[in-house]
């Protein structure tokens, strides 16, 4: 009989040291995104830097399809709500976009600055944003804390404005953090500063869903036991309390590489997001 434990928890939630060539990221996202924000830029169909709210970093991009878009996409970047911002991850926006659909990717003030809560009411407010800009559906996906950040956006006391969160399709999780708990134990919360009570408040997999929410958690089968555990936890735990839930496990990817898929306008991740 086999068991699982964790000794580490500093060790369970690091990414770069267990993937050959980890070092590269985030660096080798940065040229693929400046080609891809300046090509739309060239062509009339973006929209940088607009402001959502009144703090610095109260920034999004908004990227345009050629013609009416037919909804819009969201998409929150990771980085443990104390790293990066939305410059990173601008080409991910073409599967989306060269399927019709507007994309908005926004920064949000990092940890120590603000606490969790904070940054999660400032997602609310960047896609309240973006779709009083944007007319149709949205569907929300986040990559990593953005995974977490885009569940929480659908819990059942959900930040967002009523007629906004009813106009959620659907909500793609990439190998999302879904139960805070494990982390109060690793070094990295020193910065961000989660506290027991802000863990079990802000938790998705401790909260229930929206009503009929529609829910795929998406992780790389390469990545680290916790990545792919707390995936298939949201998944389980929502299911049972009346959501529509799916769990992927894409093989050989890891966590950096498992984003990859929302580039293209093929593949199956972007058509389970947008056309399921």
């Amino acid at each position: 009989m086999l068991s699982y434990a964790v000794r580490d928890w500093s060790d369970a939630y690091t990414n770069t040291i267990h993937i050959a060539g980890g070092e590269r990221w985030p660096q080798q996202w940065v040229e693929p995104a400046r080609a891809y924000r300046e090509s739309l830029q060239r062509q009339g169909r973006a929209r940088l830097d607009l402001a959502y709210g009144p703090a610095p970093r109260n920034r999004l991009d908004l990227f345009l399809p050629q013609g009416k878009p037919r909804g819009l996409m969201v998409f929150v970047h990771g980085g443990f709500w104390m790293a990066l911002d939305n410059s990173y991850w601008s080409h991910l926006a073409a599967g989306a976009v060269d399927n019709g659909f507007a994309v908005a990717m926004p920064s949000y003030t990092l940890c120590p600055e603000i606490r969790l809560t904070g940054i999660v009411g400032e997602i609310a407010a960047a896609i309240a944003f973006a779709a009083g800009e944007i007319d149709g559906p949205v569907f929300l996906s986040g990559h990593s804390a953005g995974g977490h950040l885009v569940t929480r956006m659908m819990c059942a006391h959900s930040p967002l404005p009523a007629q906004v969160r009813k106009r959620v399709r659907r909500v793609l999780s990439l190998s999302g953090l879904h139960d805070l708990r494990p982390l109060l134990r690793i070094p990295y919360n020193e910065t961000m500063q989660i506290d027991e009570a802000e863990a079990f408040s802000q938790s998705p997999a401790l909260l229930e869903p929206a009503e009929g929410l529609d829910l795929i958690c998406w992780v790389g089968a390469a990545e680290r036991a916790e990545f792919v555990r707390q995936n298939a936890l949201l998944a389980n735990i929502w299911i049972g309390l009346g959501a529509s839930t799916c769990e992927v496990m894409e093989p050989d990817l890891h966590h950096y590489n498992v984003i990859d898929g929302l580039a293209d306008k093929n593949h199956a991740m972007t058509r389970a997001l947008l056309f399921s």
